[in-house]
């Protein structure tokens, strides 16, 4: 039976909609990250900015995963979008006649993030019925170079425009982007899942339980996720060091920081660019992705070692193998787990990831506030590496099951 193309209509039409969030959220995200550490001076409280992002996921993800999991995804998805354009809006007001408040922006981050946190879980169970039997990896390979093609893009564009314009003017001009995205959301045809008419307590009960069963049994998702959560925060602790650094050294700037982002970005490119090519087969995702994991690791550790120019090749490497790892998880995690589970499993995910970049973002602040940030970053790294061995490669026989699938 031959295969059908990976670009139908609905494909397109989510792929266009993930481009203008994505451009969204870029054009937001650094200036506001820049601004807070601009106006305090503190990697702790920008550390605590990013805690902040990441707390809605700690529990609330877990709750509402049943019902997203039993509901219209796409409804979710165009109606959380709406809700965040009238969060940007009224930010927008208020910052143009007031004052920079440390509160303000807190309280605005997690509104942002409990929004995203919906989005998020419906828009990670709807992507993969958009995509077509047959075309997962290649899919997948265009999600993850989705993201980093625009950043590339938008790094020093978002550096220029809070360098020359009001962050008011920016969260005004973020509004008329994620405009376009409802619009190309709102033409999907396809509609994931039913809402239940007779759903209860009773049943979200017995729902939550099952998903924690299924992880409770499945020990290789479990490793693999577990271990994301220190990746992931291991990583977010890095870049507030990282981003102090370059705020903090004579001879280097924000916009500098915004081309090192996009050394990345371009690596990441490049490595979607390759998975949409080819296509490796489950027994080699394991091997490949534990290599990565640690090359990734080390990277990291080092950067704030090197010269600028090392800088570029050393984020541009790890660009390049993280966008590896991410289409190889991601297919390998999708295409084992069952279909109707996916936000209560995704919901866990996104816990263990807020955990840890909760715990390794205080760490990172609290670190950098008493020692060089050279020395932080060594310090976060060796939790990484400590894992990668505890969690994926010891216990080789459960994780490599996945992968092999």
């Amino acid at each position: 039976m031959k295969k059908s193309g990976l670009w139908t209509g609905d494909f397109t039409k989510i792929t266009v909609a993930t481009a203008f969030s994505i451009i969204a959220g870029e054009a937001m995200n650094l200036p506001i990250s820049l601004l807070v550490f601009e106006k305090t001076q503190s990697t702790f409280l920008s550390a605590l900015i990013m805690v902040l992002g990441v707390l809605p996921d700690l529990i609330l993800g877990v709750l509402v995963a049943p019902i997203i999991d039993r509901s219209n995804k796409k409804k979710w998805i165009v109606g959380m979008d709406l809700v965040m354009i009238m969060i940007y809006a009224v930010m927008g007001l208020i910052t143009r006649v007031t004052k920079f408040s440390f509160f303000l922006y807190a309280v605005f981050t997690l509104l942002v993030a409990t929004d995203s946190l919906f989005y998020r879980l419906s828009y990670e169970a709807w992507y993969p019925e958009l995509i077509s039997k047959g075309n997962e990896q290649k899919g997948y390979s265009v999600s993850s170079t989705l993201y980093p093609l625009i950043t590339l893009v938008m790094a020093p564009i978002s550096t220029f425009l809070y360098e020359h314009i009001s962050i008011s003017g920016i969260f005004f001009i973020v509004c008329g982007v994620l405009l376009l995205a409802v619009f190309t959301e709102g033409s999907i045809k396809h509609a994931s899942g039913v809402t239940d008419e007779g759903y209860n307590f009773k049943k979200w009960k017995r729902d939550i339980a099952e998903g924690f069963r299924y992880l409770k049994n499945e020990k290789g998702i479990r490793n693999i996720y577990t271990y994301q959560s220190f990746s992931t925060g291991v990583g977010e602790g890095v870049n507030v060091l990282t981003q102090a650094f370059y705020q903090t050294q004579p001879y280097l700037t924000v916009t500098m920081l915004g081309f090192l982002k996009s050394a990345e970005m371009l690596g990441r490119i490049f490595g979607g660019l390759v998975h949409y090519k080819h296509e490796f087969s489950g027994k080699k995702r394991y091997s490949i992705t534990t290599f990565v994991y640690f090359v990734y690791q080390a990277a990291d550790m080092i950067l704030l070692f090197t010269p600028f120019p090392a800088m570029l090749g050393n984020r541009f490497a790890v660009g390049f193998l993280g966008t590896n790892s991410y289409t190889l998880r991601t297919t390998a995690v999708n295409n084992y787990m069952p279909a109707d589970i996916r936000a209560r499993v995704n919901a866990f995910f996104e816990m263990m990831i807020a955990i840890g970049i909760i715990v390794f973002n205080l760490l990172a602040g609290a670190l950098g506030q008493v020692m060089s940030y050279r020395k932080a970053i060594l310090i976060l790294g060796s939790f990484g590496l400590i894992a990668i061995i505890m969690l994926i490669v010891i216990p080789k026989k459960d994780v490599e099951k996945v992968y092999e699938k």
